[in-house]
């Protein structure tokens, strides 16, 4: 006997095939695009990093021809690895590394870029400084003497003491406390001078004793017109006109030879 099979059956699977063979043409163009995409979103990625890793390194002095250069400090002050170095108020590298050589000796290893190296003497200096008052911690450079050789790659370079944060807080507390007692006596002076106490203020105060300066004062002006007259009168008494022609003859004298040397004078530099 023959098998019996529906008539419907090879409709079936050929349709079912269509479909799927349809569905196939449809998913590959979409699932082609997305691997498409991603590839590229991963190459954008990668040349980002690679870029971010390079600009870093510049930054930061790790590409490119540079010189390695040390200082020993009594105290950092709170400075990092990857600090600035400068020179002039220019960045010329950066801190490396920090270590405890000793108990009382720290050693910053900097790197600097060796374009600079010819301006960087054997006798400069390096010191710890803030970016403003509480600012980042950066090592400044002073270049050294002009006729000094230049450092080379490995050279200790002299070091000035830092100045402490506490430091500066501290004098300027001291100047803060000297300020509020210099204000505290004006204030008590101020006020004593208001209530007429002490010579000024009897003097601002006092209608009295001023017009008593007052008057003395005008005595003493009229004293001295008077002594003037008397002066003149002198002067054509017949006892003192000897006395005084001979002061002004000294006094014409001196004049004259006052104003020969300064002709002389005139002459010369002419």
């Amino acid at each position: 006997m023959k098998n019996w099979k529906s008539p419907g059956t090879n409709g079936s699977e050929a349709f079912s095939i269509k479909i799927t063979s349809t569905l196939k043409h449809t998913v590959m163009p979409k699932e082609k695009n997305y691997k498409w995409k991603l590839g590229l979103f991963s190459v954008a990625a990668l040349v980002l990093a690679i870029a971010a890793v390079y600009y870093i390194g510049k930054q930061k002095n790790k590409f490119g021809s540079v010189l390695h250069v040390s200082a020993l400090f009594n105290s950092v002050s709170g400075l990092k690895a990857g600090s600035n170095v400068r020179l002039g108020g220019i960045d010329i590298g950066t801190v490396d590394g920090i270590s405890l050589v000793t108990d009382t000796s720290v050693q910053v290893d900097m790197i600097i870029q060796r374009k600079v190296q010819k301006f960087i003497k054997k006798d400069a200096k390096a010191a710890i400084s803030s970016e403003g008052l509480m600012g980042d911690k950066v090592v400044t450079i002073a270049a050294g003497t002009t006729g000094q050789s230049a450092v080379k790659d490995g050279d200790i370079i002299g070091s000035v003491k830092p100045i402490e944060t506490d430091q500066i807080m501290g004098s300027l507390k001291v100047s803060a406390d000297n300020a509020a007692v210099i204000t505290a006596n004006l204030a008590d002076i101020t006020s004593r001078i208001n209530s007429g106490k002490g010579a000024l203020g009897k003097l601002l105060k006092d209608t009295t004793l001023s017009s008593n300066l007052s008057a003395t004062v005008k005595n003493l002006k009229k004293g001295s017109e008077g002594l003037n007259e008397n002066m003149e009168a002198a002067k054509h008494n017949f006892l003192l006109r000897g006395f005084f022609r001979k002061k002004e003859k000294e006094k014409k004298k001196q004049e004259e030879e006052a104003r020969k040397k300064q002709e002389e004078q005139e002459k010369a530099k002419n």
